[in-house]
């Protein structure tokens, strides 16, 4: 049973002074149990589809939103968990893929599309919606990655996403590349990706409250923080960032 495997995973992550259970309505399965398994967000997960605290919220923003996804061609970045389940059961279609350094954008690795956001293979103009959790932290280049998810939207569709936000009104760089070596501004932080093993990832930035402002410097309106809340005492409500391409001539900003 997938619950069964979701639990056995979520063992790993047990403090038993934090374990608790609640009911609650899942945005991607519906009513269910949650648990908490420590003190930190991620410990907290869906018991019927392993929902974490980002994709919660995430869920949350998208029943929010309006959208009627039966209409809407979605590109996210990434390419399993409850949120990709979730899109394939109720979007007109759906672009999954992952970053691997070593594969080109476009091509696949064990039926895994690969794509780099910073370079995109898809046509301009290609999606009503774009999600992404806890992404652009990882990319070197952001502007870069904002011009390139503004280009595969279409006009007047929208972007929703989450990345570790600080208290503070500014952007605090940490790394940088430079002649493609990495140039540590701050101390290290690596976040961990299950998907590589538990390999931790780099992490480039901790973006403030001045990610709005990047995003409309990429040419994006409408640009707003979601306080999205998950229904569960246990979590505050979550950022989650939302904004839209918008409609007109479909030139793209310099």
């Amino acid at each position: 049973m997938p619950e069964l495997r979701h639990l056995r995973a979520g063992f790993a992550l047990l403090r038993p002074r934090w374990f608790a259970l609640a009911i609650a309505r899942c945005p991607f399965c519906g009513p269910s149990v949650f648990v908490r398994l420590n003190g930190e967000d991620f410990g907290v997960r869906c018991t019927r589809c392993a929902a974490s605290a980002v994709h919660l919220a995430l869920g949350r923003a998208l029943h929010e939103a309006g959208l009627d996804l039966s209409t809407c061609d979605v590109c996210e970045l990434s390419a399993r968990g409850p949120l990709v389940g979730y899109l394939r059961r109720r979007a007109r279609s759906v672009a999954t893929s992952e970053y691997f350094e070593d594969v080109l954008p476009g091509k696949e690795r064990g039926g895994v599309r690969c794509e780099d956001v910073q370079r995109l293979s898809y046509a301009d103009a290609s999606f009503d919606v774009i999600t992404h959790t806890e992404v652009l932290e990882h990319v070197p280049d952001d502007r870069r990655a904002f011009a390139e998810l503004y280009r595969v939207l279409r006009p007047g569709a929208c972007m929703l996403f989450t990345v570790p936000l600080h208290d503070g009104a500014q952007t605090i760089e940490r790394a940088c590349l430079r002649d493609g070596m990495i140039d540590h501004l701050q101390a290290s932080v690596y976040h961990i990706d299950p998907l590589r093993g538990g390999v931790g990832i780099l992490a480039f930035r901790d973006y403030g409250r001045d990610i709005l402002d990047r995003l409309r410097a990429a040419g994006f309106v409408d640009a707003r923080l979601i306080d999205a809340r998950t229904g569960l005492r246990w979590l505050p409500p979550r950022k989650v960032i939302c904004a839209r391409k918008p409609h007109g001539t479909g030139k793209e900003p310099r």
